[in-house]
């Protein structure tokens, strides 16, 4: 009778924790659009910077994949390009960008630029907008002093950092 009481009270106990466990972060589905350039300097999208530029949409995706488990829902370049009439378009309009994002099948969506006023920093600035509301939920900007590759990776892990702690208050 005793080993029952304590098997019955393990279980409980089990099932009660997964009652505060969050859910599996891969049911949230979320597309990251590739990031445009906003070079203010006086020798603008030089090779390097468009490369680097480049790299962030697929480092973002790696971070929030592998370290998070969020779902990366795909957009094809060129359908949004179509779909930002010009530059900055979908990052400053929340509800076109959640229409493409609802298009996709994605819950969220992250538009963004690299925004460079110097040859010293940039900032990595990114929007998170809730597709099925159109809604502006998130509104980052990371400083990232130098070109090193090193440097934007670890910007953008600081970035992925934040989108996850939002993701994590908005979804429950």
């Amino acid at each position: 009778m005793r080993r029952q009481k304590f098997i019955f009270s393990y279980r409980n106990l089990l099932l009660t924790l997964l009652l505060f466990v969050p859910l599996a972060q891969a049911e949230v589905r979320i597309a990251v659009l590739n990031f445009e350039l906003k070079d203010l300097t006086l020798m603008p999208g030089t090779a390097a910077e468009l490369e680097r530029t480049a790299s962030i949409a697929p480092l973002l995706r790696s971070e929030l994949k592998k370290h998070y488990g969020y779902q990366i829902i795909s957009i094809a370049a060129d359908i949004q390009q179509a779909a930002d009439l010009s530059v900055g378009y979908l990052f400053d309009h929340a509800d076109v960008a959640a229409d493409l994002c609802r298009q996709h099948g994605a819950d969220w969506i992250t538009v963004g630029r690299l925004h460079k006023p110097s040859f010293l920093f940039a900032y990595l600035q990114t929007h998170l907008i809730d597709c099925n509301t159109q809604e502006l939920v998130g509104n980052y900007t990371i400083e990232v002093k130098g070109d090193a590759k090193q440097v934007t990776q670890k910007g953008v892990a600081r970035l992925a950092i934040e989108i996850n702690a939002t993701l994590a208050t908005v979804t429950k």
